[in-house]
């Protein structure tokens, strides 16, 4: 289920098969020029908030197929992420991941489901480009030549010369990265606190690891 104006517009330009589509009067006479051609129920705001998850939606409503989801090119760098729980952080994941052009993430089996719809309405969009597969970390890991952590332990992001194709994996939000997983890394990375903080929430850590790897490779 996709909800809201946002993330019903990002839908219609992708490639996901909607079943059926509902917009206010007001949605579709905002955006006909983006709604024309598909087949639209008109339906009131009330409506729309007793049959969604969200506690205001004034515009639309798409109900989509689950895509079938390739396997990725292992040329390219991939996003995993272990034992994520929050639907919003995964949403904001998703987000980020589209943002510095990650089409693929990995989840352990044990995150929270990337159709949410709390975690879809997070991604403002980006579920329609970025594509989750959920799967054991440790396969994934086992295929690339380079794969970097973030842990509390490893070595000063700003110091790490990335190379690709890597696999960058993230932990838990409380317990981080497993133990298992842990030793199978190629390398454990930091970032580096200046302040008081115990710890940093993972899709801030996705961000900041995200541009990190992308300035350490544009500067090779």
């Amino acid at each position: 289920m996709v909800e809201g104006a946002k993330n019903v517009l990002e839908l219609l330009k992708s490639d996901l098969k909607i079943d059926q589509l509902f917009g206010t009067e007001a949605f579709l006479n905002q955006y006909s020029s983006d709604t024309h051609s598909y087949d639209f129920r008109e339906v009131t705001e009330r409506e729309l908030s007793k049959v969604g998850s969200l506690t205001t939606n004034n515009a639309a409503l798409a109900v989509v197929e689950i895509p079938d989801v390739e396997k990725p090119d292992l040329q390219q760098s991939l996003l995993g992420f272990d034992r994520v729980k929050d639907p919003g952080n995964l949403g904001t994941i998703i987000r980020i991941a589209d943002w510095y052009g990650f089409r693929h993430i990995i989840c352990s089996s044990d995150s929270v489901d990337c159709y949410n719809p709390k975690v879809v309405s997070a991604t403002m969009g980006s579920f329609a480009r970025v594509r989750v597969i959920y799967d054991d970390l440790s396969d994934w890991i086992a295929q690339f030549p380079n794969s970097y952590g973030a842990t509390l332990n490893g070595g000063d992001i700003h110091q790490v010369k990335f190379e690709e194709p890597a696999f960058l994996v993230f932990g838990n939000e409380s317990t981080g990265i497993s133990e298992d997983l842990i030793d199978q890394l190629g390398q454990e990375v930091k970032i580096p606190a200046y302040g008081g903080a115990e710890s940093l929430n993972v899709a801030v850590s996705t961000a900041v690891f995200c541009d990190n790897f992308k300035r350490s490779l544009k500067g090779q």
